[in-house]
């Protein structure tokens, strides 16, 4: 029986489910099980595990969902798309939006930031793969606008399982990349004393202060370690070979 995280945030209007996977409750085998032997919940078909486990995940989430989801090739860019308008296509896109009832948005991660998106009048739900290149140049920002451009009004979000701040060591470029955005972004980094040029980045502090200037101001979750976890979570910092979690959100 699959495992899920529920969002926790306050507001959601009622016609909007939403759920993030863990790593309990599938079929696939080490090293993309459970981390005590049982089977994994890996649903990424990228990762080397075997198709067949692969499809009896992705069968198994499917029986907790109103339609299969929108899967999406994610490639750590900005493009979101309709999820409506997917179909039996995987296009490349780290992002996706649905204004349809049972049209299910979702993105995958072992590391990465997944936020998803609603608003209060339950007219429009989004998904986002917030890796650090995605975040930096503009994906939460992307997806904010075409879920406005969907009907969305007041927007909420969710911060699901990533990796903490404590484990994601990150080189100049990343500081740069925030930096240049907005120099304010600096204050999510703190320099590791060990080593010249590296730093601990915060990437839930980073998510909350981009959605933050965006005009989101009701953001909940962010309190998930996938590295710390291992009982809970696939990891790709930790374990590099590792199966994918999804999250996943949708209109009833």
């Amino acid at each position: 029986m699959p495992h899920f995280v529920v969002p926790d945030w306050i507001g959601a209007p009622p016609n909007v489910a939403a759920l993030s996977t863990t790593r309990i409750g599938g079929v696939s085998r080490a090293p993309y099980d459970d981390g005590v032997g049982g089977g994994g919940l890996n649903l990424g078909a990228h990762v080397g595990d075997d198709p067949a486990h692969v499809a009896r995940n992705r069968a198994l989430l499917r029986q907790h969902l109103p339609a299969e989801p929108a899967w999406l090739s994610q490639v750590h860019g900005t493009t979101v798309v309709d999820a409506a308008g997917i179909g039996q296509t995987v296009p490349d896109a780290d992002a996706s939006v649905a204004n349809q009832p049972g049209v299910v948005c979702v993105i995958q991660t072992a590391d990465c930031l997944p936020v998803l998106f609603c608003d209060t009048r339950g007219r429009a739900v989004g998904a986002a793969h917030a890796g650090w290149r995605g975040l930096a140049q503009g994906v939460l920002d992307n997806t904010i606008a075409r879920m406005r451009d969907a009907g969305a009004d007041e927007i909420l979000a969710w911060l699901g399982p990533a990796i903490g701040p404590e484990r994601f060591e990150v080189g100049q470029d990343v500081y740069d990349a925030f930096v240049k955005r907005d120099a304010r972004l600096a204050a999510a980094f703190m320099p590791n004393p060990d080593q010249a040029g590296k730093y601990w980045a915060d990437i839930y502090s980073l998510a909350r202060a981009i959605l933050a200037h965006a005009g989101i101001t009701r953001i909940y979750g962010g309190g998930l370690c996938t590295v710390t976890d291992r009982g809970s979570f696939f990891s790709y910092r930790r374990d590099k070979t590792t199966g994918r979690m999804a999250s996943l959100i949708w209109l009833k």
